[in-house]
């Protein structure tokens, strides 16, 4: 680089090796950034890093300068886009997320890190330890996540075709490969997966479906349908309905509680949920729920602690799939 390109320059060099090299805890001193000028074939001299940082400060960069117990000054970047408790959390959810390959939680990781100084990115490398925790296989679901955000910003619809895994863990096709067409209105992360909420104008019903488990996407020319039933669609208040996130018939069911299950129950349908007083050992509460195995299986985990109380249609479906779990043993 030529002398004066390289000089006009200087002020972004200092400026990335106080990103890259300092932080509340770690600094660097005038020596240091002019040897690491030195380094890119850049001379300086101390009294233009001192006006090198005076102007970055006066430009709104929040660098603090400390006296050492050498007396000597140390310059420190404090505050950043991202605090390293965010990216740490940041980095924590990248790691949970199992919709989220492992090639592509790396790649994200990695450019977590170049928001931190080198000290901390070492904090955030250390945390990297779920490596073998059960990722998604499918690297397209980034593209179908951004054809989707296209899709709503242009109130289109989307086709797609769905697949799922068969026994020899292989990709089959739902419905022989057939095209769906849908009008999607929300993302939601559920239980670790990422699901698109749309309506399907066929059915005239609200659906979800797998992002992952999507493939072969692209935006149609049709405009969205089902704003009336899925505009603002609460996906908090949907989650919670939806167990596991399995279609079915929603119901509103009364179930009797033990009191030990109030935290469950506060986790699973939120503290606005009202519970009534049954006895001195129970409470029950009123919820609205997509009817079907999952939901009574999650019943049934709490064993004699959870009792279904009406309607009396949903016991008869508890009872019935108890029977047929239990006649296999017979």
């Amino acid at each position: 680089m030529p002398r004066n390109e390289s000089h006009r320059a200087k002020i972004l060099h200092v400026l990335r090796m106080l990103y890259e090299k300092t932080d509340e805890k770690n600094g660097i001193t005038t020596a240091q950034i002019i040897a690491g000028l030195e380094d890119m074939g850049i001379e300086a001299e101390r009294k233009s890093i001192y006006r090198d940082i005076e102007t970055l400060c006066e430009f709104g960069v929040d660098i603090e300068k400390r006296k050492g117990p050498d007396h000597g000054l140390t310059y420190h970047l404090i505050s950043r886009t991202f605090e390293i408790a965010e990216l740490k959390l940041l980095v924590d959810s990248v790691q949970a997320s199992k919709f989220i390959t492992r090639k592509k939680s790396e790649e994200l990781i990695e450019k977590l890190e170049s928001l931190a100084s080198g000290a901390q990115a070492q904090q955030l490398r250390r945390q990297v330890y779920v490596s073998n925790r059960i990722k998604t296989m499918n690297e397209s679901i980034y593209y179908s996540v951004d054809y989707i955000h296209s899709a709503m910003t242009e109130n289109k619809k989307i086709s797609f075709k769905y697949f799922d895994w068969n026994e020899k863990k292989e990709k089959v096709l739902r419905h022989g490969g057939r095209i769906y067409t849908v009008s999607p209105w929300a993302l939601m992360w559920d239980d670790e997966n990422y699901y698109l909420i749309a309506y399907d104008s066929a059915s005239g019903r609200k659906r979800h479906y797998r992002v992952d488990r999507m493939v072969e996407m692209s935006v149609s020319d049709e405009l969205r349908e089902g704003g009336e039933e899925l505009a603002g669609v609460d996906t908090a208040l949907y989650s919670k309905e939806t167990f596991g996130m399995f279609d079915g018939k929603e119901e509103t069911v009364r179930l009797r509680c033990h009191n030990s299950l109030a935290n469950v129950m506060v986790d699973r349908f939120g503290k606005e949920t009202t519970f009534f007083v049954a006895d001195a050992e129970h409470f029950d509460i009123v919820v609205k729920v997509m009817l079907g195995p999952v939901f009574l299986s999650w019943v049934a985990t709490f064993g004699s602690d959870i009792r279904i109380m009406s309607p009396d249609s949903v016991i008869s479906e508890y009872l019935a799939l108890m029977g047929r779990a239990t006649k296999q043993y017979e």
